[in-house]
């Protein structure tokens, strides 16, 4: 049978969800697309994601490819077909053809998360499990300081979490970090070619320690220069990070 590979841009709300990829229990993201996949052609279909995200994670803008019977539905309609089969906290935004041998995982050239902390003494009932709540005052001017000495091309294997099988290569690219804020809102824009096992919770959650003045910058410099001898153990709650966009070379997908 003849199959095109589809490129699926997909948003979901991360907090019912044991991360995007598949697990034995069935409930993760990659798990409930699938299975809407297998309603529409009648078989099972591997759909391949851009990268994992863990429990509670949210994603705008993830990622992935799927290989489907040509002619089964025209490409206008795909969204929509498993939108009706999907749970309202995932939706597929987009499907579009995608080139010959495009890979979601393989040719993304960059990530950009972003992390939502509110601070402030009260946190509004409209934001719960979307943000960070901290109540003890951060220091935006520290915070923004300490940010940049996560900017470069580094080793951060003292700021990823310990796996089964850990990275064999550990080291990474930060291109920015950008930190905005509106009223208790604050929120920091991680940009790089790719990022470890929860690394960007445990940069956020070491930079907002210091922006506390509970550690001293010179912990960062130090984890930087004895890379995976201490681990920083300051990881952010997942429901405030937010996958926004992957980036591909315009050379291997259409958008």
């Amino acid at each position: 049978m003849s199959e095109t590979r589809l490129k699926l841009l997909i948003a979901y709300d991360g907090r019912p969800f044991r991360g995007w990829q598949s697990q034995a229990t069935g409930d993760a993201a990659q798990d409930f697309l699938e299975a809407a996949f297998k309603k529409l052609v009648g078989q099972r279909v591997a759909v391949i994601g851009s990268g994992r995200t863990d429990a509670g994670v949210h994603a705008l803008a993830q990622v992935a490819h799927v290989d489907v019977p040509r002619d089964r539905l025209p490409l206008a309609k795909w969204a929509a077909a498993l939108n009706a089969h999907l749970p309202p906290e995932i939706r597929v935004l987009k499907a579009a053809h995608a080139l010959p041998g495009f890979h979601a995982q393989f040719h993304a050239t960059g990530k950009i998360y972003a992390y939502r902390v509110w601070n402030g003494p009260a946190l509004h009932p409209l934001e719960i499990g979307r943000v960070w709540f901290v109540r003890r005052l951060i220091d935006l001017a520290r915070l923004r300081a300490c940010a940049q000495m996560f900017v470069g091309t580094h080793d951060f294997a003292s700021f990823a979490a310990n796996r089964r099988r850990p990275e064999p290569d550990t080291v990474r690219t930060i291109e920015s970090i950008r930190i905005t804020h509106r009223g208790p809102l604050i929120v920091l824009r991680f940009a790089g070619s790719g990022f470890l096992y929860r690394m960007v919770r445990l940069l956020t959650g070491t930079l907002v320690r210091c922006a506390q003045h509970r550690l001293e910058p010179s912990f960062i410099c130090d984890l930087l220069a004895t890379p995976g001898r201490k681990k920083t153990h300051y990881c952010a709650p997942a429901e405030g990070l937010y996958l926004t966009r992957v980036l591909y070379a315009r050379t291997t997908a259409r958008r």
